[in-house]
């Protein structure tokens, strides 16, 4: 992949992260940002797209690193199947802990375990669906990465907003990093010409 292309996939997802989370920072708190006029929804806005954008270059980070590990993984454990059965367990492990552990920091008298599922299930789902998009347009053997980058690495670059517990921040935090995870995961075979229209 050349230059040109590397500072596309970095712009194309400082955007969409800088988007996705101000929509989802003005949907949450919109009479907040409109009520004092045109000026204090201009820098309410220009303040959540510069949030948005630095966490979007979190997504980023994310990825590559996640691509680093991926060819770390494949070296040590020698085989594709052995390394996704590693990659397995560990989905299973941080979707259990992100129930879990949450459950018992935050959890009040009123609720149950079962207000704690609904985010990671959800998680899980949509990842499920990115893999399988990734899946079809690759070849079965991005499945399971794609399922790891999604739950896991989403999960890990999210923790700062998982444990100040803050309903506000754990959607704006959420949307730039999810976005920009799909973006890069979806678009990076048409990048490097890896995709079956192109093979």
């Amino acid at each position: 992949m050349n230059s040109r292309k590397v500072v596309y996939l970095f712009f194309t997802t400082l955007l969409i992260g800088s988007i996705s989370g101000a929509i989802v920072g003005l949907a949450l708190e919109w009479s907040v940002y409109v009520q004092e006029g045109f000026l204090n929804f201009l820098f309410g806005l220009i303040w959540l797209l510069g949030i948005s954008a630095a966490f979007s270059l979190i997504s980023q980070m994310g990825f590559f690193a996640y691509l680093t590990l991926h060819r770390f993984g494949l070296g040590l454990f020698k085989t594709t199947k052995l390394w996704n059965n590693v990659q397995i367990v560990i989905i299973a492990f941080v979707i259990f802990d992100l129930i879990y552990l949450r459950y018992i920091s935050f959890r009040t008298e009123q609720e149950t375990i079962f207000h704690y599922m609904i985010m990671p299930v959800l998680l899980l789902l949509y990842g499920l669906i990115v893999a399988y998009i990734k899946a079809k347009q690759t070849n079965q053997g991005a499945f399971i990465p794609a399922l790891f980058f999604i739950t896991v690495v989403t999960t890990i670059e999210w923790v700062p907003a998982l444990t100040a517990n803050d309903p506000k921040w754990l959607w704006i935090y959420f949307a730039p990093l999810i976005a920009g995870n799909t973006w890069q995961l979806l678009v990076l075979h048409r990048l490097t010409g890896q995709g079956k229209d192109r093979s």
